[in-house]
């Protein structure tokens, strides 16, 4: 965190209202286009004023650390169709970020008019799952590593919280960032009661970050119900439309910023934090 002259912390002020997209979109020669920055200078004026000392951001995993959403919507649609369910690929963006379990009883109890156990639905995640791992390890996003490495130089944690029960999955996010992250700053489906796009999950990661405050924290989101669940924890959200869905689905849930893709956010990180500044 930037220090004054005093050594002091300096503030980041975060203008917000209930829907407010500074949209920064980057041409092919990677410069930022302020455009939307100025044409929005009165409705800041008229905004409310937040101020921010992030201690933490936190990352959403699948669609924003990694691409694994292609893979994760096939395992969807080929699991639940053996159960009866019609699950498509744009019903696994809809209802990424909430616990699996939580999605399968939800989709039986409309389709099947019927509900089931939490053992019932574990049952059926496992099928989910087998078949997510039977297919090619998804890759990492560009600009993952070097965004985590931009924010660790600054002194501000780093947290993951997931939706997801996958215990190879959480294996994986030690092995490949544990330059930046242990397994006390991930927050996973076993963590809470109620997934997004309840705030638990991410006031569990302000609580495992060191029992912070909604304004110690930054959220990096992809999904509608993961956005939904930020801004309900009351935590300042960016969101990382990695997939189909059109932007209008993350803004109505009320996302502060809005990127195409992780290195989009990477280059305009800098810009985004002199943006914010008194």
């Amino acid at each position: 965190m930037p220090l004054n002259k005093n050594n002091l912390p300096i503030p980041i002020y975060l203008w917000h209202r209930e829907v407010l997209i500074f949209k920064i979109v980057i041409d092919n020669t990677n410069k930022t286009d302020r455009t939307n920055k100025e044409s929005s200078s009165s409705e800041l004026k008229n905004s409310s004023r937040r101020v921010l000392f992030p201690k933490v951001v936190l990352f959403d995993m699948d669609g924003v650390l990694y691409n694994s959403m292609p893979n994760h919507a096939v395992a969807w649609v080929k699991s639940m169709s053996e159960f009866g369910i019609h699950f498509t690929a744009k019903d696994a963006y809809a209802t990424e970020g909430a616990r699996g379990i939580d999605t399968i009883r939800q989709y039986v109890k409309n389709q099947l008019g019927k509900d089931i156990s939490l053992d019932e639905a574990q049952r059926m995640y496992n099928v989910k799952t087998r078949y997510f791992h039977e297919m090619l390890e998804a890759p990492i996003f560009p600009g993952v590593i070097p965004l985590m490495r931009k924010i660790k130089s600054t002194g501000i944690q780093i947290g993951v919280v997931t939706g997801s029960g996958q215990r190879p999955l959480i294996k994986r996010l030690l092995d490949d960032f544990g330059e930046f992250l242990d397994k006390d700053h991930i927050v996973t489906a076993y963590d809470v009661k109620r997934g997004k796009p309840y705030p638990d999950s991410y006031l569990m990661g302000l609580e495992k970050a060191g029992v912070l405050s909604p304004a110690e924290g930054i959220v990096v989101e992809n999904a509608p119900l993961g956005v939904r669940a930020g801004v309900a924890a009351q935590i300042f959200t960016i969101a990382v439309n990695s997939g189909p869905l059109p932007d209008d689905d993350l803004v109505k849930e009320g996302a502060n910023l809005i990127f195409n893709n992780i290195m989009e956010l990477l280059t305009a990180w800098d810009g985004i934090v002199k943006y914010i500044e008194p």
